[in-house]
């Protein structure tokens, strides 16, 4: 007899059921036939089978729902733009990321809790992670499902996480005992905590119920006389906790505000191994989405660390140190910091040496503001450079912070504007710039112009 159910009566799960099996054949065939298969490989087939099992187990609550959603999946298909990058379903709750990407809510809100800091269609770094919902979209996403004929099944609801038991509460606090204990105990005590705070949002938010648990948690860093007395997995699990913990919103001002939190971060983006300096870098990353964090941790002299290992150019933490030092320097007290500290003369060297271009001149575009970073860049040799990028970038985003960058130039240092006008009578780079490019790179290429045009006028009166 055929079995019933959700598998056997709807085209579209049945295919997904499919989709889902052969990921994981290939996932297990990784995981067998690889001596060398990593965690990671583990933990997607982990999730395969969680989505195989939910997809098996869910069922319609009413005939109506079924009948109304089986009749959306055999409908022509929807518009790309009423899609959710992410499932590549019709959006049900289309909300908007900082980087002005539309995406269903469950499914980006779910790419945010994985501690995901960029957006997944552009790879822009995201200055904030509250999600704004798109009203536009989905009214027109409902008017076209009415032409269809089609019932827009409600949004998915998306509520607080799950609590945890008392056994599991207790077992919370047997973990931070035993960071006080011997070496062995404290490692096995870390690294399931850094699991835990990974998988289980709930665990993440004990922290927050217990004044004494992140510094319980901070014990075998805080104790040690030097870091270098630290064992390195036990430095890097503890770290990458802290990681965990900081995501979670409701943690943020309490982590940051914790007194040894973030010189601990500042010591292990110094001398941890490269995954424990990257992860330090990005729990600063997302303790600093909160403005007064952000002010305290440019007072403890973060931005020095973070520049040196930009400076270092280690592949793996490049990003998540270019992520810290962007958000941090969003305030204005923190670009001059950043500037004392190093940050021009580093991340334009980078950006000649071709790494990590597109999120480091978003971060000198935002230094550009203020006038000892304009004078730096004057004296490095940064208009060239620019203007080069300008000429041959596709990329919209890097023209456009390119030409924001010059427009300060020019309007701070004179000296610039013969080689601006150079560029402009033999390639007509700002021009094209003021006609094609982003509507702020107009602005910022017609402005150059009108000044340029402005400063021959003076002369010839002259």
């Amino acid at each position: 007899m055929a079995k019933t159910g959700v598998l056997s009566s709807d085209p579209t799960v049945r295919a997904r059921a499919a989709e889902l099996k052969k990921e994981l054949q290939r996932l297990v065939r990784t995981i067998v036939d690889d001596e060398d298969y990593s965690i990671h490989n583990i933990d997607q087939a982990k999730d395969a089978l969680c989505a195989l099992r939910e997809l098996k187990f869910n069922k319609r609550s009413t005939a109506t729902t079924t009948t109304s959603s089986l009749k959306l999946h055999e409908a022509v298909s929807c518009p790309e733009e009423f899609k959710c990058p992410l499932s590549k379903e019709l959006m049900r709750d289309p909300v908007i990321l900082a980087s002005g990407q539309t995406y269903d809510r469950p499914f980006i809100q779910k790419w945010l809790n994985a501690g995901n800091r960029t957006c997944p269609r552009t790879q822009q770094v995201l200055s904030y992670t509250v999600l704004t919902s798109n009203h536009l979209i989905r009214e027109m996403i409902l008017q076209w499902c009415k032409s269809q004929g089609i019932e827009l099944p409600n949004p998915v609801p998306y509520g607080k996480e799950e609590g945890v038991t008392e056994a599991e509460r207790d077992h919370f606090f047997s973990l931070l005992e035993k960071l006080s204990a011997a070496l062995p105990e404290q490692k096995e005590a870390a690294k399931e905590l850094r699991f835990l705070t990974k998988k289980m949002p709930s665990f993440r938010a004990l922290f927050g119920e217990y004044v004494d648990a992140i510094p319980q948690l901070l014990t075998p860093l805080s104790e040690s006389k030097s870091q270098s007395g630290v064992h390195p997995d036990l430095q890097e699990d503890v770290i990458t906790a802290l990681l965990n913990l900081s995501i979670h919103d409701s943690n943020k001002k309490l982590v940051a505000e914790t007194p040894m939190v973030i010189p601990l971060l500042m010591e292990a983006l110094r001398s941890g191994t490269i995954e424990t300096r990257s992860n330090a870098a990005a729990a600063l990353f997302t303790l600093s989405a909160l403005d007064s964090n952000k002010a305290l941790i440019g007072k403890s002299g973060a931005l020095k660390p973070l520049i040196d290992l930009l400076d270092e150019g280690q592949p793996l933490a490049m990003k998540d140190v270019a992520s810290a030092i962007f958000n941090l320097c969003i305030i204005h007290e923190n670009k001059a910091r950043a500037v004392r500290d190093g940050a021009v003369r580093v991340i334009l060297k980078k950006i000649m040496d071709g790494v990590h271009v597109d999120e480091l001149l978003a971060i000198l575009a935002m230094l550009s503001t203020h006038q000892w970073a304009v004078e730096e860049m004057g004296e490095l040799g940064a208009v060239p450079c620019l203007l080069r990028i300008v000429r041959e970038s596709t990329c919209e985003r890097n023209k456009e912070n390119c030409i924001a960058i010059l427009h300060s130039v020019c309007f701070n240092d004179r000296t610039k504007w013969k080689a601006l006008r150079e560029e402009e009578s033999t390639h007509g780079t700002i021009s094209k710039l003021a006609q094609d490019g982003t509507s702020r790179a107009k602005r910022k290429a017609n402005g150059i112009l009108e000044r340029l045009k402005r400063a021959v006028n003076i002369t010839h009166t002259a």
